[in-house]
């Protein structure tokens, strides 16, 4: 088995079935050490991606956290960077946006804005951002405009300097690398929860995720504008990788 191709998004979940999904979901994104279970090296990911934004943008005073889920990568960030800044936390889901916001404000934060909207919707406030974080979110994109107009406004959505920092399941260039990585994926869930978990989680990506290849978001990340691009860490179907506007 194998997630559906760019080209193919009839089948594929609305936004409304996304949300609805995620609001009933809230504990398993609650594991800060441990991150995603389903997803390879969680963290590790966000451990370099939190590393990365502090090297990369020293001072922060704001952060958006697109797709923030209840709020891990966020939390990371503050408990590494040892201050607080100002948070933006923006998801689909208004019970991930309540939890995550809970979280946070109990860690420590300075202002916290709440945004329960699709990212490509919501009117963020342009050149406002030190960092931005999206982990596991930009899957949902669909065809190469939806693609390039995300990763357009992120950019426009950076104060100079700034950075943005992605971990994210990701598909191959090649049909033979896919279908490699993609095994080694099936084995890693086989061996975390059994077959069925495997088929379990197979399922809800062949039916929600499209997600592109690291080499094509790097690409577009230099497409929009940013000059200096980073990949983390790569691991048979996930990455975690940057870029500095």
């Amino acid at each position: 088995m194998e997630p559906a191709q760019p080209t193919e998004f009839a089948n594929k979940s609305t936004t409304a079935e996304i949300r609805e999904r995620f609001d009933h979901d809230v504990e398993r994104f609650t594991h800060l050490e441990t991150g995603q279970s389903a997803t390879i090296d969680a963290p590790l990911a966000m451990e370099l991606i939190t590393q990365a934004a502090i090297a990369s943008t020293p001072t922060i005073r704001r952060v958006l956290d697109i797709g923030c889920g209840a709020g891990n990568n966020t939390l990371k960030l503050r408990q590494a960077y040892g201050s607080n800044f100002d948070v933006d936390l923006l998801d689909l889901s208004r019970p991930m946006l309540d939890r995550a916001e809970q979280r946070v404000a109990e860690a420590g934060a300075g202002a916290i804005s709440i945004w329960h909207d699709d990212f490509r919707h919501a009117e963020l406030p342009s050149e406002s951002f030190d960092v931005v974080l999206a982990a596991a979110v930009l899957h949902h994109l669909r065809d190469d405009d939806d693609w390039l107009a995300a990763f357009t406004k992120i950019y426009q959505l950076l104060t100079p300097g700034g950075s943005v920092w992605i971990t994210d399941l990701v598909l191959h260039e090649t049909t033979v690398v896919h279908q490699m990585m993609w095994q080694r994926y099936g084995d890693y869930l086989t061996q975390l929860g059994g077959e069925a978990y495997r088929d379990k989680v197979f399922a809800y990506i062949d039916k929600e995720d499209t997600p592109r290849p690291v080499t094509y978001q790097l690409d577009l990340l230099r497409q929009v504008g940013f000059a200096k691009v980073e990949l983390l860490h790569k691991n048979s179907c996930f990455a975690a990788f940057g870029a500095v506007k």
